[in-house]
């Protein structure tokens, strides 16, 4: 293995693979409390609707037992859509590497769903799941797989504890494609969402780290090819808001 085998992509930066994590970990650890309060802002309340269109695809069963895992969802946004949305035998997992986020959602949890067993949240890394093969009817990641180091482990990590017929959906943020809205995005996102982020959070270099990692994340044909590789099939992938996000789904058959 080659020098640069061993390195990675952090926003802009190009920084050794076994670093990326912890640096990920801290942006998250400085943002968790208003984490969705800056989706809202930064979005203009769109990840609302994104995240309607993932839920609306996903489809959960409401006449029979649907274990779903959500992961890099710590403070719940999906899950609990999910829960709303699925039958009373819906059992949902929350998995997230950062235990700040995971506190926001728990603490949602107690007062969305109290005393309500059928969701859990869980810490542990989407490259190295500590959970049984074949064991959940659907996976969603939404907004997270752009920050994992080793997307390809995470995808086959994925496909692993899918059972046979379950299906893998991905929300992420994309390539814009349509001319004006393109260069308006840019300058939005460089010039005005890290200044937002400090406004809100105090913390600015967090936000422009997530604008960076926009940039450097796949285009999303590519993506699709790398969700083939990991044993998906049909994959595809549904462009929104004029690129700004796209909707990914395979299915392990």
């Amino acid at each position: 293995m080659t020098a640069a085998s061993d390195d990675t992509h952090f926003g802009y930066e190009t920084v050794p693979l076994a670093e990326k994590q912890g640096r990920v970990d801290d942006v998250f650890h400085k943002v968790a409390g208003r984490y969705d309060l800056m989706n809202d802002l930064m979005s203009g309340g769109l990840h609302r609707l994104w995240k309607d269109a993932l839920i609306t695809a996903l489809k959960p069963a409401k006449d029979r037992p649907f274990r779903h895992l959500d992961v890099a969802g710590g403070t719940g946004d999906v899950a609990f859509q999910v829960l709303n949305a699925g039958g009373p035998q819906t059992d949902v997992t929350v998995l997230d590497i950062n235990d700040e986020m995971l506190g926001v959602g728990r603490e949602r949890a107690v007062k969305r769903f109290p005393e309500d067993d059928r969701i859990r949240f869980v810490q542990g890394n989407a490259e190295e799941l500590s959970l049984p093969d074949a064991h959940f009817d659907a996976y969603t990641i939404a907004f997270g797989i752009r920050n994992v180091p080793r997307i390809d482990r995470a995808l086959a990590e994925a496909h692993r504890v899918l059972k046979r017929g379950g299906r893998f959906l991905c929300l992420e943020f994309s390539h814009v494609d349509v001319p004006l809205l393109d260069n308006l995005y840019e300058a939005y996102s460089f010039n005005v969402i890290p200044r937002l982020g400090r406004i809100v959070t105090g913390e600015a270099e967090p936000y422009q780290y997530l604008v960076e990692s926009i940039r450097r994340f796949p285009k999303p044909q590519a993506f699709a090819g790398m969700i083939e590789d990991a044993g998906f099939r049909r994959a595809m992938f549904t462009p929104m808001t004029g690129g700004v996000v796209a909707l990914h789904s395979g299915w392990k058959l």
